[in-house]
């Protein structure tokens, strides 16, 4: 049996490292691991522009502690008023790396995203023609669609119209949670790539609703049946260099999402790794674990894998992992998977 498993170090291709006081509790947890983080622009009010997204990745190596290494890659919230000139002059200055879509309404502090799909097609153009990818929160805000079918109509209704009129657009699919957005990817080229999610891989929407609503396992796009899981797992335990590790870690404090009105977000910063490489070994694939983590996410960014390693180690004894991380803002809760987890 495995004992010891040594990766490339791993990068985080979808992160949320909020600000201030949060920013501060939850940055250690990714930087003790992670190399580098596409960071999402998320904040109130969102990073929209070059100069912002400059000033937030100085407040998050300000934030990090002394003796860590770590490299946040930032993103631009697309907005029907982004200057497609701003983003080109934010990429060539190695500023921002990609840009990220939401849908208005879709997920936390969306409220300034897309409404007008037609009104950012100069800045999906401009972003072809540099080569910088467009990073999807891929659902659906209509009413009338319900929350489990949202990421499956975005694919047929604004993902693959998008791509159409645009050639050459790189697109990244943020935390793809169904069996079709799998098999979307692996229709098409290589211009187009998926992050994959820890808690995607483990939950499926039974451990939200059975036998009480568990706020913590409430994340969106939400969680879907476990047909879906099963085929998230295939595809991250594949090998295909199409699908990559983006953990979608969203921090909130407990009393946000014990809430009359909880937020989303699973935070799996602390124990993303070993949980994966749980998965992994389930699925006999520990070898391909490296390319999932580490390597499939960098070449689709143009990016070198990073040079130093982790040892990930399997011992008898459950990974006792921490319940909490203490914050300014409040406590967070780490996400339980719900099962004993031996590796480390």
């Amino acid at each position: 049996m495995t004992r010891t498993l040594t990766i490339r170090r791993p990068d985080d291709w979808h992160l949320h490292l909020r600000d201030g006081a949060m920013m501060e509790a939850v940055l250690p947890e990714t930087a003790r691991t992670f190399g580098r983080a596409i960071v999402m622009p998320n904040l109130v009010p969102p990073v929209v522009t070059g100069a912002q997204a400059a000033a937030y990745r100085d407040r998050i190596l300000k934030a990090l502690p002394e003796g860590m290494s770590f490299d946040p890659l930032m993103v631009l919230y697309l907005t029907e008023d982004t200057d497609p000139e701003d983003v080109a002059r934010a990429h060539a200055s190695g500023i921002a790396t990609s840009v990220k879509l939401y849908p208005a309404g879709a997920t936390t502090n969306s409220a300034s995203g897309v409404r007008d799909f037609d009104r950012v097609r100069p800045v999906l153009e401009k972003m072809a023609e540099i080569g910088m990818p467009l990073c999807t929160h891929g659902e659906v805000t209509d009413h009338d669609i319900d929350i489990f079918d949202r990421e499956a109509v975005f694919i047929d209704r604004v993902l693959d119209p998008i791509r159409r009129a645009t050639p050459g657009l790189r697109v990244v699919m943020e935390h793809i949670t169904t069996a079709q957005a799998a098999d979307y990817v692996r229709a098409h080229d290589s211009d187009l790539g998926a992050t994959i999610t820890t808690h995607h891989l483990i939950i499926n929407r039974n451990h939200i609703l059975v036998g009480g609503i568990k706020p913590h396992y409430y994340c969106l796009p939400v969680a879907k049946r476990e047909e879906h899981r099963q085929a998230l797992v295939a595809a991250a335990t594949s090998g295909d260099a199409r699908f990559f590790l983006g953990t979608d870690s969203a921090p909130h404090p407990d009393e946000l999402k014990e809430h009359a009105c909880g937020c989303a977000g699973c935070f799996t910063a602390t124990n993303t790794m070993p949980l994966l490489a749980h998965v992994f070994e389930a699925a006999d694939a520990l070898d391909k674990l490296e390319g999932f983590a580490s390597l499939h996410g960098p070449a689709f960014y143009g990016l070198a894998p990073n040079d130093d390693t982790i040892t990930l180690t399997k011992s008898d004894q459950a990974t006792a992992f921490p319940a909490k991380i203490e914050s300014g803002a409040g406590p967070v809760t780490v996400f339980d998977p719900g099962f004993p987890v031996y590796w480390s």
